[in-house]
């Protein structure tokens, strides 16, 4: 057969694999188009997860097919889980719906803690805008500046509520590293324990260096807060003694990695058991928001890294938390409930 004859016939077939790519992203389009993405937040207004789902959600809908309305509310209650609970039993399964996670739920799940009714691994992860460096910050009135300072003497932790990290925090390094944390819970949100820290009601809380930095800049400056340790990926700019360092054994340390295994994840937004579709064009719109110059400058001016974690690699984190082995999750169970 003649090269001329070859062409036509190799043209047609590379239509025919093309068609349904085309024709599934003009359906995606078609879905999105006159609709409202649903970006539920699970904490108060002004921390850092309500601060990036919101700057998230003022960008991502240019890049969504069929250009949907975006919006972004909080749906507040037991530290986040009130809002994934609804987002995976209650919530439309179309792709409307999307939700900022607390990123220690997948642990959570992983040790068997009560009030988990979703499951981690079958939730669409979309991404998040980088991994995250946990905190213990200490108001400077307190005269608590180190680790040893608090296995000395009772410090009043603020908290959100039993579950969310900035209980689990504290009440890992109370365990494990033998620190005196008295942890106070009910604040709806991190903005309303850092008033509380500010009216003396307590005197710590635990905080990622990102938000930090994008909320109490101020506070840095100042030198409002002492930072007495860090944990997950370290941060070049905090000279903060590590918690993983501070383990006494390596049966310690491996508790420690798996209740800090959400840093891994930043502050993470996914779906439910949404179209493959219509997963695939929200985590696509992700991936480019996140080179969006108009997000990219955003961020810069709220002192936020962009260095993305993207849906796929996501889901392996996910994935990897929740084969934890069943002794170390066992062991684990009581520091995250």
């Amino acid at each position: 057969m003649t090269r001329a004859k070859i062409e036509p016939f190799a043209l047609f077939a590379a239509l025919l694999c093309a068609t349904p790519t085309y024709a599934q992203s003009d359906a995606v389009a078609e879905f999105y188009r006159g609709k409202t993405v649903n970006v539920l937040i699970g904490v108060g207004v002004g921390g850092e997860y309500d601060i990036q789902a919101r700057l998230v959600a003022r960008h991502i809908g240019k890049h969504i097919p069929g250009n949907p309305t975006v919006v972004a509310q909080n749906m507040t209650g037991a530290g986040g889980l009130r809002m994934i609970n609804y987002l995976y039993n209650v919530a439309a399964k179309d792709g409307t719906y999307i939700g900022m996670i607390a990123n220690a739920f997948p642990a959570m799940q992983a040790v068997g803690a009560s009030g988990v009714q979703f499951d981690a691994g079958k939730m669409q992860w979309i991404g998040s805008i980088a991994p995250v460096n946990e905190t213990l910050a200490v108001w400077h009135t307190a005269g608590v500046k180190t680790i040893d300072d608090v296995r000395r003497r009772e410090t009043v932790a603020g908290a959100s509520a039993r579950g969310a990290i900035t209980f689990i925090y504290p009440q890992m390094m109370n365990e494990l590293l033998g620190t005196r944390f008295k942890i106070v819970t009910g604040y709806p949100g991190g903005n309303e324990i850092n008033l509380a820290m500010e009216r003396g009601e307590v005197e710590a809380r635990n905080n990622t260096w990102s938000s930090w930095k994008a909320t109490k800049a101020a506070w840095l400056k100042e030198n409002k807060i002492n930072i007495i340790a860090q944990a997950g990926p370290r941060a070049a700019d905090l000279d903060a003694p590590s918690v993983e360092d501070a383990a006494r054994t390596p049966q310690e340390r491996q508790m420690i990695e798996l209740v800090v295994s959400g840093t891994q994840l930043g502050r993470p937004l996914a779906t439910n058991a949404a179209p493959p579709e219509r997963v695939a064009a929200l985590r696509a719109a992700y991936a480019a928001t996140m080179k969006d110059p108009e997000f990219l400058a955003e961020a810069k001016a709220l002192n936020f890294e962009v260095s993305p974690v993207l849906g796929e690699p996501m889901q392996r984190i996910v994935e990897k938390v929740l084969a934890t082995p069943k002794d170390l999750a066992a062991k684990a169970k009581g520091l995250m409930e």
